[in-house]
């Protein structure tokens, strides 16, 4: 069972407008308002769990983006089925041509994001009106976590879409698109007031049943990256004027030294598929922050399963431990190249299907094969055959997969504190690197070219790759991620070319919803290139 249920009733209560009272005025009885509800701290706490339920929605349809992020990246292709729709070859080549039909990919994916920023915001909006007694701590706490949620959230989108109306209080306004500076300023605001107003709470002191709720070190995490990211994307020397570099080092130090996270021993072990038989677990030492999943989701409504990990999996044939699924990820054979032999990340990343043996047969079914695909994030299947969320009685393996996505993990930690500058840069790299290369280790010399290559090999196929590749600069990003090469499409050599000029063109952002720029009267704008 996973530390935290999240429960449907916040749906219904965050759904509900404001009630217009009668003439009387008289309060409603029976209906949940947002005037009547967010009175006590246990309101509080089931509007919070309707907080964390959005952000676990929001890939529950359309394009998840630790898919897209990978896809878009120098590390997989877009694959998919070879008589599919070619629209993750257009997400892949940054190229509308490819797929012009398809213009709201994302349509889901924006209006969910909205839908979880509504109720974070009106969560935060209501703190006044709740009655905290004399528990500052609990409020703090609550609003925290909330506001922690609605960075993250505004964090994805200001990266997918670049250009987004940004709402920081429950509006139907049709509002245009702010500057992404607006969008940073609030991202830092609430890490800022989550990172010095959560109590410090490290990892073994957080109790069993509080796992995956947002911690002091998540949010002090988490704006480590977003300063990485927006200095370098937008090549400013500090994050909105609200964070220095020096500042997002404290951040980090703090974390490694008061967090009580670790390097799991074995890399392996982090990921299920890889470690059959002995995975470390979830919520375990390396986990800062990860969004939680259950097997229980079905088609009536209880949306908390992965459902995007069958995206990613091999494409319709299941090999013990790997389960089936539609292929939308091939791997690229340069990642797999990248790692050195003696790398046991490498074998714990990536499915080799001439390496491992294995006997896969669907390469006419499949569309850009290369011979990869993930492993970190690929489903699997028990012994018997059957998908792993039958044996809990859910036969619906597209949406009952259950493995965490574990979005910060410790050793991004480390390695963000060594590009930031720390007097321990050398020994945090060393950490990360002597855990790969076990007995095989020899001491490389900490660099900024240096980390961003570690980066990829310990993060790869986590959605984080794509985002490095962008804050070294557009145009250096574009000629990593530009390729021709020969893939097989339907078992037939094909050729396969992504353009330098076409992420240039998009700036490395992705199409906004033609359908939300419709609705809009034309108030939203479309991104470059689309």
């Amino acid at each position: 069972m996973k530390a935290i249920k999240i429960c449907t009733i916040a749906v219904l209560l965050l759904s509900l407008g404001a009630c217009k009272k009668s003439f009387l005025d008289t309060e409603p009885i029976t209906t949940v308002t947002d005037v009547n509800f967010y009175k006590t701290p246990k309101d509080a706490y089931t509007a919070l769990v309707g907080c964390y339920d959005g952000l676990q929605v929001v890939w529950s349809e359309g394009v998840a983006l630790p898919v897209a992020a990978e896809v878009m990246s120098d590390n997989a292709f877009g694959g998919a089925g070879n008589s599919d729709g070619f629209n993750y070859q257009m997400i892949d080549e940054f190229d509308k041509a490819r797929s012009p039909s398809d213009q709201n990919l994302y349509e889901r994916n924006w209006v969910l994001y909205y839908k979880a920023l509504y109720r974070c915001n009106m969560l935060i909006s209501k703190m006044d009106q709740i009655e905290w007694g004399t528990d500052a701590t609990l409020r703090n706490r609550y609003e925290s976590e909330a506001r922690f949620l609605r960075a993250y959230l505004l964090f994805d989108m200001v990266r997918l879409w670049g250009n987004i109306p940004l709402l920081t209080e429950p509006s139907a306004e049709n509002l245009p698109q702010s500057n992404p500076d607006e969008v940073y300023k609030v991202i830092a605001g609430d890490l800022k007031f989550a990172a010095d107003n959560m109590p410090a709470t490290g990892y073994a002191a957080q109790p069993v049943t509080e796992r995956g709720r947002v911690t002091k070190y998540a949010a002090e995490a988490l704006l480590g990256r977003v300063f990485l990211f927006y200095t370098g994307y937008y090549a400013k020397g500090d994050l909105v004027g609200l964070v220095s570099k020096n500042e997002a080092l404290t951040y980090m130090e703090d974390v490694i030294t008061n967090g009580g996270y670790g390097l799991v021993e074995d890399f392996a072990k982090l990921w299920p598929a890889a470690s059959v038989g002995s995975y470390a677990g979830e919520d375990n030492k390396e986990t800062v922050f990860a969004i939680k999943y259950t097997y229980t989701s079905d088609y009536n409504g209880n949306t908390d399963g992965n459902h995007w990990m069958v995206m990613v999996s091999m494409r319709e044939q299941a090999i013990f431990p790997y389960g089936n699924g539609w292929g939308g990820q091939t791997v690229s054979p340069k990642l797999w190249s990248a790692y050195a032999a003696t790398d046991t990340r490498k074998s714990a990343s990536i499915i080799s299907i001439v390496d491992e043996k294995l006997p896969f047969t669907n390469q006419g079914k499949t569309r850009e094969y290369t011979g990869y695909w993930g492993k970190k994030y690929s489903v699997m299947i028990g012994e018997d055959g059957k998908p792993l969320p039958e044996s809990y009685g859910n036969s619906n393996f597209q949406i009952a997969q259950f493995q965490d996505y574990v979005s910060i993990r410790y050793a991004d930690v480390l390695l963000m504190a060594a590009e930031l500058g720390s007097a321990n840069a050398q020994s945090y790299f060393n950490m990360v690197r002597q855990r790969a290369y076990k007995e095989a280790f020899t001491p490389l010399t900490v660099s900024a070219d240096n980390i961003i290559k570690e980066r990829r090999l310990e993060l790869a196929l986590e959605g984080i790759r794509y985002y490095d590749l962008l804050r070294q600069g557009i145009d250096k990003a574009a000629q990593q991620i530009a390729e021709t090469t020969t893939v097989l499409n339907g078992g037939a050599p094909a050729q396969k070319s992504i353009a330098a000029a076409n992420v240039i063109a998009t700036k490395g952002l992705q199409q906004i919803p033609y359908t939300q720029i419709n609705l809009s009267n034309g108030t939203l704008v479309q991104n470059p290139g689309w």
